[in-house]
Parts: structure tokens; sequence; C-alpha cells
């Protein structure tokens, strides 16, 4: 390989030998794992330290890294650089790979050799060459495998358990990041837990699991809902808790952002319309949380304040009052009805979907039509305004399902909403953050009933 008079002496990947003398490689890192100890035969009582690490210098071409030292060496070498930093390393040792073992550990490379980093024959250095750097950084666009190897979310879901411990290519958006959880194991090891939602054309809501710190740093930098993976080698499992399918982010997985690729691009251009539809705020289906599991009580503005302090999707019980519910409009803006595909707003009588990236494509429209409405909930702290309130839920509030409002003359709309509108409710209510909405965060009802003025005195009065 060729590079340019700036970079005549790097040696490409492609072109390592053990018997290479003195190898000076440029690369992008691609994949880091987080450092980990073992006891130090050789010196009892005391650890060796060691993490490891993938490169990239050409579209085709990738080798992982590994080091060995003391505390000190190892911890000061990986905080040095991060995945996406372009690096040069002096003279490590080139070794002939174990395939078996490492495949089994570290991401799959098309090198058959690995690369040593020691602190006594090696130096590695963050890259400033700006030739070099716009040489290598477009490679953290492509992905390490090929571009149309890779499973839906929708194909995990179909094959559940099946795939229970296999290791899989994944193509999906970011929808969410929760906050890191941080835990201390019964050893006394300190550990860390981020879940990030994906999804894509077939599944709105899909659980990647991290365990690593590397992995975690990573995602925490990714923009929800404007942001593409491809993710190589995610291990799946079934989580039975959930009872639902998730992938886990483990030490063979390297994980491209916003690939280059139009497999890609096609699901980039989806994301984006779905994201500024308000379809994925929309998405709180009741069905996804059961009341009975929901206890805690809060008043509007502890509601308001909880979202602000914490960006995860949280339940909880308000006993409040439907201050606005808009039966005695338009009935067009009451009920509605959505491409079942994609949960687009449609007009029937054009019998097409508007969305241009829905996945039914060419196939005849077919629609789910339901409540649809938006409600304010008020109690003596504040109100938490147009709170969705839909399908099943709004049926079980009102007291008639659509087709029985539709008969209904406007008098009688009136008087529906007067018996709901100002009455003491006890709303079971799912809060989501919403950085697009002007409150920053959407409330759905789960459930709302004419509460008992017993139940409200006591709880209302532990809340002071």
């Amino acid at each position: 390989m060729a590079y340019s008079r700036q970079a005549k002496d790097f040696v490409a990947i492609s072109d390592l030998h053990p018997n290479t003398t003195h190898p000076r490689v440029a690369g992008v890192i691609i994949g880091k794992t987080d450092v980990k100890s073992f006891p130090d035969r050789k010196s009892i009582g005391f650890d060796r330290f060691t993490f490891g690490f993938t490169i990239k210098d050409s579209p085709d071409y990738f080798i992982n890294v590994s080091s060995w030292g003391n505390d000190g060496y190892i911890n000061g070498l990986s905080n040095s650089f991060r995945i996406g930093d372009c690096v040069i390393i002096e003279n490590p040792l080139v070794a002939t790979k174990d395939p078996e073992k490492e495949d089994r550990f570290c991401p799959s490379t098309p090198s058959l050799y690995r690369l040593l980093v020691s602190e006594a024959h090696s130096q590695l250095s963050i890259g400033s060459d700006i030739e070099t750097m716009n040489r290598l950084l477009p490679l953290l666009h492509l992905p390490v495998k090929d571009s149309r190897d890779f499973y839906s979310l929708g194909d995990i879901v179909a094959n559940g358990q099946s795939l229970d411990r296999t290791v899989i290519n994944i193509l999906a958006a970011v929808r969410s990041i929760a906050e890191p959880k941080f835990f201390t194991t019964a050893d006394g090891r300190k550990g860390q837990r981020l879940e990030v939602k994906l999804f894509d054309d077939s599944v709105t809501s899909f659980p990647l699991v991290c365990w690593d710190r590397e992995a975690i740093q990573l995602v925490q930098t990714l923009i929800p809902r404007e942001t593409v993976l491809f993710i190589s080698d995610a291990r799946i499992g079934f989580d039975s808790f959930r009872n639902c399918m998730t992938a886990t982010v483990n030490s063979k997985t390297i994980i491209t952002v916003n690939p280059d690729t139009k497999e890609a691009s096609l699901l980039f251009s989806y994301a984006k319309e779905v994201s500024e539809s308000g379809v994925l705020d929309e998405d709180d289906r009741p069905g996804d949380v059961s009341v009975d599991s929901i206890s805690d009580v809060y008043t509007v503005s502890q509601l308001k304040l909880k979202a602000q302090e914490n960006p995860e999707v949280f339940c909880g019980i308000t006993y409040s009052f439907i201050s606005k519910l808009d039966l005695d409009t338009s009935v067009s803006k009451v009920i509605r009805s959505r491409c079942s595909k994609c949960r687009y707003q449609v007009n029937e009588e054009i019998q097409s979907c508007s969305n241009t990236a829905c996945p039914g494509g060419d196939q005849p429209l077919t629609v789910t039509t339901g409540f649809d409405l938006l409600v304010d909930v008020t109690d003596h702290t504040g109100t938490l305004q147009s709170c969705s309130l839909n399908g099943t839920v709004a049926e079980k509030t009102l007291g008639c399902n659509p087709e029985e409002f539709v008969s209904l003359t406007e008098d009688e709309r009136t008087a529906m909403k007067w018996k709901i509108l100002l009455e003491r409710c006890k709303v079971y209510i799912k809060i989501t953050p919403s950085p697009k909405s002007r409150s920053g965060m959407r409330g759905n009802v789960l459930q709302c009933s004419l509460a008992d003025p017993g139940e409200v005195k006591q709880n209302m009065s532990a809340l002071q």
C-alpha cells in the first residue's frame, strides 16, 4: 500500500509481519476494552494489568492491539486515548495470533497477526498530522462486517429465543440513552450499566445493554433519534425478567456510528421522518406498563421536577383534575386514523400513507382508528399540559368506543365532557423525556378514574 510522502514511514496493517523491524503503524481506534487486572504469577501479592483495542488504517484492514504492564503504565496508556482517536504506535511486537482464542474474546480481524505494546519497547501517541487524520477518520464510518449482513430488530424479535446466546450484527437507530447505573459487586469490584433503546422500521424500542466503561463513554456521545449504529458481534440474550430479547455489547463488539452505507442511509432517513412526526413520542402504548406495578404518588410539580432531574421514563400516580378535555370539537380532532405500519396519521380517503419512509411501501393501506386526545392534568401545584389520552384507556375513561362516540349529538358530547372535567381523578401517568417539546417532557395517561375522597385525603396529606 502506498502512502503519501508525510506517511511514507508508516507500515500498513496489511503489510505487517513478525519479521517487520521497528514498525510504525498509524490507525484510528474503532474499538477498546476496559482495563482488567489479574494476579501476577511471578510476583505474589501483585497484579498485572491489561487492556486491548482495535485500530484500522484502510477500508479492509484492521488489527487487534493489547498491552500488559503495571497499574500506572496501563491505566495511564488507556486514559490517553479513546474510540475515534487517531494514534501512532511505534515499535510494537508483531505476533501471530491464535485464531480460536483471539476471535473468541476479541473482534474478528482479517489480519493473521496482533500487536503487543509494551512500556519498555513501544510508544503510542495521538496523531496530529492533518493529512493522516483526514485519511483515517472516514474509516470510522465503515462497518467491519458486510454492510448487508445484519439482523433487523424485527428479525430478532421474530426469531425469539432461538437466537439466545448467539452473536450477530445489528443495524438500528438510537431512540434514547438512559443514565448509567453504578454498583459494587459482592467481592468489592465497582461496575456500571447503561441501557440504550434502539428502533428501526420494524420495532419501536429494543434494549442494547452496555457494561464496559469504554462502550458507555462512546454511546453517551450519541444524539438520540439522529444516530444510526451498525453493531457488529452483539450478543443476543433473552431477558426472562422483562420477557423480551436484548442485545449486549461485549469484548468482540465493534460499534460503527452513522455508517457510510446505503442501508444505513435509508434507516437514517426513516428515523428522521418518524422523529419529526412525533410518532416516537406518541408511541407510549399503555400495554407495555402494568398499572398494578405503579405505586409512587406525586403532585404535578413533583412529576415535573423528577422529569427534569431524571432523563429516564418513569411512571406515577397523581390525584388531579382533568382541566382540559376537548370532546365537543371536531370529531377529526378526537378520533384519528393512523397507518398500522408506521403510525403516521393518515387520511383514509387518500388510501395511502404520506410517510415516504413507511415500511409498508406500496402495500395497500391498513389503518387503526381510535381516540387520540390531548388533556391537561392539574392540581394545586401546577398543570401538565397536552398529556396523551389514547386508545382503550380513553375508551374506559369516556365510557364509550369511537363508533359510539361518533353517533353522539354535540350536546351529548358536551355532557360527557362535564362529567369528567374538573372532577378529582386518580391518574396513572407515564412521563417520557422529550427534548423537542416545550416542557421537555410528555405525559401519557395509562388509566384515569374518579378518585375516592378518603384515598385522596390520605395520599395528599402524605405528600405535604
